[in-house]
């Protein structure tokens, strides 16, 4: 089996080690890609069905992009 970031089981939101990148902001009633997680339509509702080796791929696509509120979010800096 393949070591990577997200191959735990945990579902905690925001944590680097969970299974799915969904932070709980979920705009795909409205757009074709999440803005919370940066998941098409498709991939939200068949990641449960997905590969290991699928979702390793979707989470590559997305976290190169970084342009989902799951990484935005964490690249801005913390107000005093």
């Amino acid at each position: 089996m393949t070591e990577n970031n997200h191959s735990n089981s945990s579902l905690s939101i925001n944590d680097e080690n969970s299974d799915s990148p969904c932070i709980g902001i979920c705009s795909t009633l409205f757009d074709d890609v999440c803005q919370g997680c940066g998941r098409t339509a498709a991939e939200v509702y068949n990641w449960v069905f997905m590969t290991a080796e699928e979702k390793q791929a979707v989470w590559a696509r997305i976290t190169s992009e970084g342009t989902a509120m799951r990484f935005v979010r964490k690249s801005q800096p913390a107000k005093d």
